[in-house]
């Protein structure tokens, strides 16, 4: 794979991961609560690290060729992401006091961060759908070589802007309350609004 194609790839991946969404929403949530947002970001890379592996194995490109599978699993992320952000909006992250700590436990943080990403329609339409069109088998490369090598620079980006975005939340709303309850209450809006979007499309094919 020529070093023109993976930067072709970078420069969308991240216009993806920049997008804010589901991802974006668990992570502020997280740097609000007053703990380590890193339980939270490995979930989160975790549920895109499975993609990856079956990826490699060969099944996004059987998955991307069946319509049917891929509407169902579109679907299903949809829904997933109206009721995460129905959630989100009924009870938008607040910072956390001095001295208080969140009921859940790191794994339990953990398993929460890997199934919003598990099921991310924005994963979907990566893997699925962006994935095929920066591979070629001409280049002598094995295509699964090549599937984990994108795989590989969409999980460091997701980290790096992850992390990052914890962090943030942490440092500049963790002091503003009323901007907290905003922001995570926009984020709600707008999984609410992707996924009505991705479920009416999906079903409208």
């Amino acid at each position: 794979m020529d070093t023109t194609t993976l930067a072709a790839f970078l420069a969308v991946d991240l216009l993806l991961v920049f997008t804010p969404g589901a991802d974006w929403a668990y992570a502020i949530s997280a740097g609000l609560r007053g703990r380590s947002v890193v339980p939270a970001v490995t979930g989160l890379i975790a549920g895109h690290a499975a993609y990856a592996l079956v990826a490699v194995a060969g099944l996004a490109v059987i998955v991307a060729s069946s319509p049917a599978a891929l509407t169902a699993l579109t679907v299903a992320g949809a829904g997933y992401l109206l009721w995460l952000g129905w959630g989100v909006l009924r009870q938008p992250a607040a910072p956390a006091a001095a001295g208080e700590s969140s009921d859940a436990s790191r794994l339990q943080v953990l398993l929460k961060g890997f199934g919003i990403s598990g099921l991310n329609p924005k994963a979907l339409l990566l893997y699925f759908s962006l994935f095929p069109q920066f591979i070629d088998p001409a280049t002598g490369w094995p295509v699964a070589a090549q599937t984990g090598l994108l795989s590989t620079v969409h999980l460091t980006a997701c980290a790096v802007v992850y992390l990052a975005v914890g962090i943030l939340a942490r440092t500049v709303l963790s002091t503003r309350p009323s901007a907290a309850r905003i922001v995570t209450r926009i984020s709600g809006a707008m999984m609410i609004a992707i996924g009505a979007l991705l479920l009416v499309e999906s079903l409208a094919r």
